[in-house]
């Protein structure tokens, strides 16, 4: 469990009000992660800028991506191309067909805010890095979700899957992170 426990923000973090909160106002379900990455915010954000399916993928790390086809498998370098998101442009996203995320807050280097709606509930999804010690980045991740009919199944089950994708895409980040140590 190190590696579900590497995600966990602290409590603090549980409670400091993020960029996007107010998009969902009154959550069903709140999902916060956190965990720090070897470089600066400013090295961090074109990373988390080209995130998306069919963009720069999820960052899986490459001892998960070897089970992967080859065109399902993330960038492992920044593309200029995908630099430049708006308020306003979608992004595709896992969860069917026509998922997609909608940029709805970019604050760079520390912060971008996507919404959604899958079926009846509505989504923010917040990624905010902080600079901490040493030149280092916390990155904290808030999904928040409402209306949800099943509550307690998407805290459960879906809080582990979430988990589970976070700490993946941790992962992933760290290890190109450190791959391209003089620059994004």
């Amino acid at each position: 469990m190190a590696f579900l426990a590497a995600v966990a923000p602290t409590a603090a973090e549980r409670e400091r009000l993020l960029p996007g909160d107010d998009l969902v106002p009154r959550p069903d379900v709140v999902m916060d992660r956190a965990f720090d990455l070897p470089a600066p915010p400013d090295r961090v954000w074109p990373w988390i800028v080209q995130l998306g399916r069919g963009r720069a993928g999820w960052y899986l790390p490459k001892a998960a991506e070897r089970f992967l086809p080859p065109s399902r498998r993330a960038l492992r370098h920044v593309e200029p191309t995908l630099q430049h998101p708006a308020v306003g442009d979608t992004v595709p996203d896992w969860g069917g067909r026509d998922a997609r995320l909608t940029v709805a807050l970019l604050r760079p280097p520390t912060a971008l805010v996507h919404t959604s709606v899958r079926g009846a509930t509505g989504l923010s999804w917040a990624l905010v890095l902080r600079p901490a010690t040493g030149g280092t980045t916390r990155m904290h991740l808030r999904l928040r979700l409402a209306p949800v009919r099943r509550r307690r199944l998407v805290r459960t089950g879906g809080g582990l899957l979430d988990e589970l994708t976070v700490a993946a895409l941790a992962a992933g980040l760290r290890e190109r992170l450190r791959d391209r140590p003089g620059g994004a």
